[in-house]
């Protein structure tokens, strides 16, 4: 998977962070136009310094069951986020993508607060980062909670990158050795799992750009190439090239992708 284009540290005033200053304007404005919100809002954005304490606030909130964990969470959440900068980075991507990909999304307080599959992804890129510092339990239960909440279950393992849109999110599986390259879009009820019982790399690797459609169920150790369209309700047993469209159980290559980059169209029809 490529590496993850450098990033600075982004806990910084909001004036030096585009994302953040938007989120706290956004939420001013909100908190202005529905003071019911206003709690709520200054809550999870306005009291925090940075981007990172509130988002960190907001996933603990989310995920756990009493008090107790919230606390617990929130601390957990705010170290990694924190003290690995390209997490942020990878975040503020993710946040831009959902705008810029789904009509429904009017700022970035919108997923920030309320939708599921960025919520989601965010729980797993900490779960990942746990996972990789040997923090393997706590990053299984953090699968677990994600799972429990969001109907999202995502193995710590698995690798994403940036720019990744899940839009509504409910149902959607990715295994431990699942590779999610930059800039590719996901709908509901996608699965990126194995074939059976066998070990070792055995989920789907997919690749820059690609756009998958509605409960498509990618199936086995396969690759879907740059910038390729998954047709909605596909199952997918082989490779797809490059540029491919393909539709069908099993899913067959029916045509070439009429976009460079099918992520960012969101044109489902094949």
């Amino acid at each position: 998977m490529p590496d993850a284009p450098a990033q600075t540290n982004f806990s910084v005033p909001a004036e030096a962070d585009p994302v953040w200053e938007s989120l706290v304007n956004s939420a001013r404005t909100v908190g202005k136009e529905e003071p019911a919100l206003a709690p709520l809002l200054n809550e999870f954005v306005l009291s925090h310094p940075s981007f990172e304490r509130a988002l960190a606030s907001r996933l603990a909130a989310k995920l756990a069951h009493n008090a107790e964990h919230v606390s617990y969470l929130n601390a957990v959440f705010t170290e990694v986020l924190e003290n690995t900068p390209e997490i942020g980075g990878q975040i503020r991507r993710d946040l831009l993508a959902v705008i810029a990909r789904d009509p429904a999304c009017d700022s970035v307080l919108t997923p920030f607060l309320w939708f599921k599959g960025f919520l989601a992804l965010t729980s797993h890129r900490i779960a990942h980062r746990l996972w990789q510092n040997n923090r393997r339990h706590f990053a299984l239960l953090l699968q677990s909670l994600v799972s429990e909440v969001f109907t999202v279950d995502i193995h710590p393992a698995a690798r994403f990158g940036s720019g990744i849109l899940i839009d509504h999110a409910t149902g959607f599986v990715a295994g431990e050795t699942a590779v999610v390259e930059d800039d590719v879009s996901i709908l509901h009820e996608v699965t990126l799992g194995g074939t059976g019982k066998e070990r070792g790399d055995r989920h789907p690797k997919v690749r820059r750009g690609v756009l998958i459609g509605a409960g498509a169920k990618i199936l086995g150790n396969i690759e879907i190439g740059e910038c390729a369209k998954v047709g909605a309700g596909s199952v997918v047993l082989d490779n797809v090239p490059a540029h491919a469209s393909v539709a069908g159980v099993p899913a067959k290559i029916i045509g070439t992708a009429r976009e460079d980059l099918p992520a960012f169209g969101m044109d489902h029809r094949i």
